[in-house]
């Protein structure tokens, strides 16, 4: 058993249009699946990936509408940082994140590699990072239909950065449970505190990264709007994740057990500082129910929902994409 690297995270937003218009039409991501969330069918679940959601590119927002605010704190998932293919990408970023009026740090190094911080319209903790020196996992590939120029388009999910008030606990279940390596540290941000550590697996690299940050001093986070739900870690396969099944339950962590999504298969289980893991096969994939050209154009059901789609369909507000537009 060998997690890959970051599969997905999904996060929340409480306007999935104007989720869809951000993520879309200023970051240039695709929508490859406009779905309900399983456990809530009456609010969306939108999936944005590279040209057809490649296992590693999949940025997700569950729709809550009367989410409040998030709250920042500890035991939470505090950045996520999104892929571009070198330096010259960051400087094309900056620029467009001023015409489009979004705020942004300036760049600068972080952990290794180049990256600039940014928020999109809802406080979501984002950081654009360079590839021009990584090394590991793969990116994906940008769709050319984009109204981005796809040599600079976003490749991916980056380094995940955690946050909690005791690091010890979750490096032990990274490493030790998980088979992440111990990789590099950096400085914090801020003074006083301890160094930021970088964990890897896989065949390691931006692709393959958690950042642990030590904040003794902070509140737990109260999720809402802006925040991060969970972030999901790659299978190979169906007999690989339930290996994991296995091995998770056998160390003693409260699990989901087998989960069907139908796009992926999946396992749930928290970490001791509470935030919440998952792990995903890397396939059946997004174009099992819909042609690869159309992906995202209309609401997508897997079969077991599929007889409820007139009840479900009557909750939703309607939603229109119209991709590469």
């Amino acid at each position: 058993m060998n997690l890959k690297g970051i599969h997905h995270l999904s996060a929340i937003t409480a306007d999935a249009k104007s989720n869809l218009d951000f993520y879309t039409n200023v970051l240039g991501m695709r929508l490859v699946k406009k779905t309900v969330n399983q456990d809530d069918t009456s609010v969306y679940h939108l999936f944005y990936g590279d040209e057809r959601g490649n296992p590693g590119t999949e940025l997700t927002f569950f729709e809550i509408p009367m989410a409040a605010p998030n709250k920042p704190g500890a035991s939470s998932i505090s950045a996520t940082s999104l892929r571009v293919p070198n330096d010259e990408a960051l400087r094309f970023w900056k620029q467009r994140l001023d015409e489009k009026g979004v705020t942004h740090e300036e760049i600068k190094e972080r952990g290794g590699r180049n990256s600039m911080a940014f928020h999109d319209f809802e406080g979501q903790r984002l950081i654009f990072v360079s590839d021009e020196h990584n090394d590991g996992v793969s990116g994906g590939t940008p769709w050319e239909r984009a109204p981005i120029p796809q040599e600079h388009g976003i490749t991916g999910l980056g380094p995940i950065k955690l946050t909690v008030r005791k690091a010890e606990p979750t490096s032990h279940v990274l490493t030790d449970v998980m088979g992440f390596r111990r990789k590099s540290s950096y400085p914090s941000t801020e003074s006083g505190n301890p160094d930021i550590v970088v964990y890897e697996t896989g065949e390691g690299g931006s692709g393959a990264e958690i950042h642990i940050e030590e904040r003794p001093d902070l509140p737990f986070e109260r999720q809402g709007r802006g925040g991060v739900h969970h972030v999901a870690f790659r299978a190979a396969d169906m007999d690989e994740l339930n290996q994991w099944i296995e091995h998770i339950s056998s160390v003693g962590l409260p699990n989901s057990g087998f989960v069907e999504r139908y796009y992926f298969r999946s396992l749930y289980f928290r970490e001791p500082n509470g935030i919440l893991f998952e792990i995903a096969t890397d396939g059946p994939g997004f174009d099992g129910d819909e042609d690869l050209e159309h992906l995202g154009e209309s609401l997508a059901l897997p079969p077991y929902l599929e007889p409820q789609r007139d009840e479900i369909e009557a909750k939703l507000n309607p939603l229109d994409y119209k991709p590469g537009v």
